[in-house]
């Protein structure tokens, strides 16, 4: 062994202590910094090569305790020797560096030939609180690629066969060797005549030019469950583009926006309502009929209700969009005290006031969305 070669935990900058997760950081650095085709320093290959034979013996904990008993002689001869590619293209966390710098075509494997899946569209749909709440069905229309019937989507002239790529000889790829310090590296491309389908055609389909496709108006009835809220995608398998030359049709993604309603609001699967009280209705009690998504429903007011005392309705909230049974709706009583007074309203109220005295603040409680947090975390 020469007497010349570093400690492996110096070569990569790291405490002998050092953990897997900070051998690996120190080493897609370092690997960054000194790969050939990046760094052009006469001394880089070699370092290069260190680097990652220090890597290949302290990433294996069997070549590392072997490393940290004997040094260099416990783990001279290891795996693929120092600095030989077959050695460290099996690293654990250097196919992400090979692909910064080769872009993964390297890798192996052919590409996958034939005709590709058409590209995904999405629709955005205004719907109404209701309809987010109870479901609907929507017809909708938009524009996408369909397939030529003239052609089938192959994009050649009936009775006519598209033809091997003069470009690629029917690969679908085009493949580059490059020569480096490390030997041979071979850059795989689709092939940009074809599109890496291999075929082309050669005479083009005198009604869709070739194309294979036609832009056209589609139309469709969405179905929207109950129980949806804003920004719920619904996914339409096959609603998407015609792919090229005869390939399978996208998706097609309706992103769904949800109106605001004028009176309720939404938590999760609960309806929040605020219900308006004047003072003698919250100091006597009163009998009401108030909104609910189901339409009016009588509520009772005990007397002495106070602004954020909460009434619930079990079971009028949004339907579980998963399961069965609803949410609730949650009645917040809010007492309005008036800006305007008649002379009546004013002597009453003066009157009154001399027979209460001085009230007592109540007990501060939590307010009404806490509480109803609290309610639906159990």
């Amino acid at each position: 062994m020469a007497t010349s070669q570093r400690d492996f935990y110096e070569v990569l900058g790291v405490a002998r202590t050092a953990t897997p997760d900070e051998l690996k950081k120190a080493y897609r650095r370092l690997a960054m910094e000194y790969h050939p085709d990046r760094n052009q320093a006469e001394a880089a290959a070699e370092q290069f090569k260190e680097i990652n034979r220090a890597y290949e013996v302290l990433s294996n904990p069997e070549t590392r305790a072997r490393f940290d008993r004997f040094g260099h002689a416990g783990v001279d001869g290891a795996s693929g020797g120092p600095g030989g590619f077959e050695g460290f293209q099996n690293f654990e966390g250097f196919g992400d560096i090979f692909d910064a710098f080769f872009g993964g075509a390297a890798r192996g494997g052919r590409r996958r030939r034939g005709p590709a899946r058409g590209a995904d569209l999405r629709y955005n749909l205004r719907i109404s609180f209701e309809e987010a709440v109870f479901g609907a069905e929507k017809e909708i229309e938009y524009p996408r690629g369909e397939r030529c019937d003239r052609c089938s989507g192959r994009g050649s002239e009936p009775g006519t066969d598209l033809v091997v790529c003069p470009e690629c000889e029917g690969a679908g790829e085009i493949r580059r060797s490059q020569q480096s310090v490390f030997g041979q590296f071979v850059n795989v491309s689709a092939c940009g005549r074809c599109q890496g389908e291999g075929r082309v055609v050669e005479s083009p389909c005198t009604k869709c030019r070739g194309a294979g496709r036609e832009r056209q108006a589609r139309h469709i009835s969405v179905r929207i469950p109950a129980g949806v809220d804003d920004g719920a995608q619904i996914r339409l398998t096959g609603e998407g583009e015609a792919g090229p030359r005869g390939g399978e049709y996208g998706n097609l993604y309706v992103v769904l926006d949800v109106e605001a309603h004028p009176e309720f609001e939404r938590y999760e699967d609960h309806i929040l309502y605020e219900l308006p009280l004047n003072v003698a209705q919250a100091s006597l009690g009163a009998r009401l009929k108030v909104p609910t998504i189901d339409g009016d429903m009588d509520l009772e007011v005990p007397a002495g209700t106070q602004t954020d005392d909460e009434f619930v309705l079990r079971g009028k909230g949004v339907p579980h969009l998963r399961g069965g049974g609803r949410g609730d709706m949650r009645i917040r009583a809010t007492v309005v005290i008036p800006e305007t007074l008649t002379d009546d309203q004013r002597e009453l109220l003066e009157k009154l006031a001399a027979t209460m005295g001085t009230p007592v603040l109540p007990r501060k409680e939590k307010g009404f969305f806490e509480r109803i947090k609290d309610a639906v975390a159990g």
